[in-house]
């Protein structure tokens, strides 16, 4: 069972790939008050393509690539100072997600966009702001906000 099945849906939306960016500005301008960001999927539809497309919307300077090795990067954004962008999919239990830094990050006040957050739900506040994205074909994405 997913982890925001409990959840009540918010907002529900299909986007073409190509218009990400205005999908990324609007996010933002409706939900930059929520400082911890959820993103769930399955591999390949596109969780790190949104949180590029959101870094380039938040002027993030720096190279914006998947943390599936390095489990967090750091981003310095003109708009929203710094970001965690955490991924969590490679980590086997809550402790070493602790040992590796993501608690830290989430009690940290700044901004944390985290892939796979499904992985170790109680590291995340009540107030996480969760995005659920799907796949409709190649160019298409369904996303659910809860």
């Amino acid at each position: 069972m997913n982890y925001w099945t409990f959840k009540k849906t918010l907002e529900q939306r299909t986007y073409n790939i190509s218009e990400i960016k205005t999908v990324a500005k609007q996010l933002w301008n409706e939900y930059s008050s929520k400082k911890i960001w959820a993103f769930h999927a399955v591999m390949g539809n596109g969780k790190t393509t949104l949180i590029h497309a959101l870094c380039e919307v938040l002027q993030v300077k720096d190279a914006v690539s998947s943390p599936t090795f390095a489990i967090i990067n750091e981003y310095t954004s003109s708009v929203a100072g710094t970001i965690f962008h955490m991924d969590w999919y490679r980590m086997k239990d809550e402790t070493e997600a602790i040992q590796a830094g993501c608690e830290d990050c989430i009690e940290s006040g700044n901004y944390c966009f985290i892939e796979w957050p499904e992985k170790f739900p109680e590291l995340l506040p009540e107030d996480t702001l969760h995005i659920s994205l799907e796949a409709i074909d190649n160019k298409v994405r369904k996303l659910v906000i809860l």
